[in-house]
């Protein structure tokens, strides 16, 4: 996010921080920024669907740190996509580069790519924390500083876009932020976080006491997310700027230093403006006045939401989605982090970017597994899911609408229309959105189970904080391409098991030693899958469309206002640890005997082996391995296919993406 090239620049040059030892004080934390960079700076997982449990411990750490230094935390996350538009080019690149990380890290190189269910896991585990959050309409940048200044405190981020306002308490990069450095005062004993605090005043005044007016102008100049306009370039190939003396290393920052010392020569906004004007082509200047003044209100901080009233009293008030008269519960459950951004970009877009995972590049993407549910989630939001009595049905209801869904072709980014269709409930109920919440449990609970293909009657062995877990293997099972195998399934459920022990161990059932052998045999085990060699992609790819069906069945209980209760998924999914027990039990299937020494844990393990049997046909694994087993042989011996390795069903084989069609370059954005 923010402007290319600043945070380094700036990083540079200790002239523009301040030295502080904070404690005592809130904090306003930028929620995406946190878990983005804990997540990178800790060294997990990055290849096999990510770390989760290992993620809230050290989330857990951290909210240690400031709870010793007495500081207060409130964290700001953004929200959906900006409604005007301004940044689809940025974030279309963006979705792009991240296809590109994606598939070098499947191929064993380098790269970062957060997990898919990384901000919910974030979410749940700052819930447990009992830490203040609020999820923004839009992003959460000017919020975050309006709350800061109005409490005057500072601000914890890395985001270059918080080096353009004047946050009165400074602004705190995250790397320099040293939460498990803490110190101690000599004279009061009291606990403090090293940190550096950048102060926009500093900046200004060292480059000839620029106008802190004119901030907002250097950064549309050196191009934000907001703006790129190849007349800006004929600008900077005419003007002559300044070095000053000192001298950076680098392209970037020679222009960054040269921008700023240039811009420190005029008064204010206006007159800089018409002197950059002055060095384009005059059929450009006006179009590119307005650009400039338009892209400049972004970091203004009037309209802003009053986030006091919301961590007071949980009164969350969004012009922009008073604007849109979107439902007040709609609007609570966004602020509250109920609802994800996917939904709200759905609901005011009508338009979705997918999640980008480390997957099987060759093959369909893994979130078409999930596109079934995803249809009846637009369904509910677009009031295109009603009852299908004719007294209810509103007749501009009966059309199509389509939710157009960002997501990649191979490696290539892929736009697709999807067409959602009424669809009729058999219930007396009002279906709107508006009505959601009002409806009985008995019809929310029956749109849900009837959309994952569920019976509740399957669930009943295990408590009620698995049933939405386990009900999305089942679905998972049934419609994953390549097909799940037992060990797939068994591995998943062994992962969902082991994240029971964490929290139970201080039970008085398990104090003995079993349950700690049982934790530090998987945990051995999980370290083990992590150094874990070349990827086999088919099972990375069944793993990844597992977590897209838990993604979107959660999304959907969500929406349904949670007729099953949420499960705890802060450390239900261990990728390093699942990826490992399914190799080890293709060969070794009296693994999953690690339970033993813990009964509790065993029970629990074979009741989910249980549900998940029950609630397939008869024979299901086994009659798919002989299928597999005689399509091997008879392809081994035409020499087509080796015993021992499947054909992967490839993107081209599936009927929505011939490769053969010539038509089919369209689907590529």
């Amino acid at each position: 996010m923010g402007i290319q090239g600043l945070m380094s620049f700036v990083g540079s040059n200790r002239n523009f921080f301040n030295n502080v030892q904070m404690r005592n004080t809130k904090l306003i934390i930028d929620g995406n920024n946190l878990y983005y960079n804990l997540y990178f700076d800790s060294g997990l997982d990055l290849v096999h669907g990510g770390d989760y449990d290992a993620f809230t411990d050290m989330l857990n750490k951290f909210f240690e740190s400031l709870a010793m230094c007495n500081i207060q935390a409130y964290v700001l996350f953004d929200g959906g996509c900006d409604i005007s538009d301004k940044k689809l080019e940025t974030l279309k690149q963006r979705f792009r580069d991240k296809i590109k990380m994606a598939e070098k890290l499947s191929t064993g190189k380098g790269g970062s790519l957060i997990p898919l269910l990384i901000r919910q896991v974030c979410l749940q585990a700052l819930r447990k924390l009992n830490v203040p959050f609020v999820q923004c309409f839009s992003e959460a940048d000017r919020e975050i500083v309006a709350l800061a200044n109005s409490w005057n405190c500072p601000v914890l981020t890395f985001d270059s876009d918080f080096c353009i306002y004047d946050i009165k308490a400074g602004y705190c990069p995250q790397n320099a932020f040293q939460w498990k450095n803490i110190g101690t005062m000599k004279e009061s004993h009291e606990c403090y976080i090293p940190a550096h605090s950048f102060s926009a005043q500093r900046f200004c005044s060292y480059f000839n006491n620029l106008n802190m007016s004119l901030l907002p102008l250097f950064a549309v100049l050196s191009g934000n997310d907001y703006i790129s306009l190849p007349a800006l370039e004929i600008f900077f190939s005419r003007v002559h700027l300044p070095i000053g003396n000192i001298s950076h290393s680098g392209r970037k920052h020679v222009r960054i230093q040269g921008l700023l010392h240039w811009l420190s020569r005029f008064a204010d906004v206006e007159e800089a403006v018409e002197s950059v004007l002055n060095y384009l082509n005059l059929k450009d200047r006006e179009s590119v006045r307005e650009l400039l003044y338009s892209a400049m209100e972004e970091y203004n901080l009037y309209d802003t939401v009053n986030l006091e009233q919301f961590f007071d009293g949980g009164l969350y008030v969004s012009p922009t989605a008073v604007q849109l008269n979107l439902p007040d519960w709609v609007q609570g459950a966004l602020a509250k982090g109920v609802l994800s951004p996917l939904l709200s970009d759905a609901l005011v877009l009508r338009r979705v970017f997918l999640h980008v995972q480390v997957e099987d590049f060759r093959r369909m993407t893994a979130h078409f597994i999930a596109q079934p549910i995803r249809k009846v989630i637009y369904a509910l939001l677009l009031n295109m899911y009603q009852s299908s009595q004719p007294e209810l049905q509103g007749s501009k209801q009966t059309k199509q609408t389509v939710v157009e869904e960002f997501d990649r072709l191979e490696t290539s980014l892929r736009r697709s229309r999807v067409e959602i269709s009424l669809i009729s409930e058999d219930s007396n109920e009002d279906l709107t959105l508006q009505n959601l919440p009002r409806l009985p449990w008995s019809i929310r609970l029956k749109l849900l189970l009837r959309t994952i293909e569920m019976k509740m009657t399957d669930l009943k062995s295990v408590a009620p904080a698995h049933h939405l877990t386990l009900a999305a293997v089942c679905y998972w099972i049934r419609h994953a391409e390549p097909k799940v195998k037992m060990h797939h399934c068994k591995a998943v459920l062994m992962g969902i098991v082991y994240g029971e022990i964490y929290d139970n161990l201080s039970r008085p059932d398990f104090q003995y030693d079993g349950p700690q052998v049982v934790y530090e045999q998987l945990k051995q085990m999980k370290s083990e899958g992590a150094r874990l060699g070349k990827l086999n992609l088919d099972d990375l790819h069944i793993l990844c469309q597992w977590q897209c069906c838990l993604q979107m069945v959660l999304s959907l209980n969500q929406l349904l206002c949670a007729p099953i209760p949420e499960p705890d998924i802060t450390r239900s999914y261990s990728g390093p640890l699942v990826y490992y027990l399914v190799q080890r039990l293709k060969t070794l299937p009296t693994t999953e005997d690690i339970f033993k020494p813990c009964p509790p844990l065993e029970k629990l393990y074979r009741d989910c082996v249980g549900i998940v049997m029950s609630a397939l046909p008869p024979d299901y694994f086994q009659s798919r391995s002989k299928s597999a087993s005689k399509k091997s042989k008879k392809t081994t011996k035409s020499g087509k296919m080796s015993a021992n390795n499947e054909m992967p069903n490839r993107m081209e084989n599936h009927p929505k993406c011939d490769a053969t069609n010539r038509f089919a370059s369209l689907l590529l954005e």
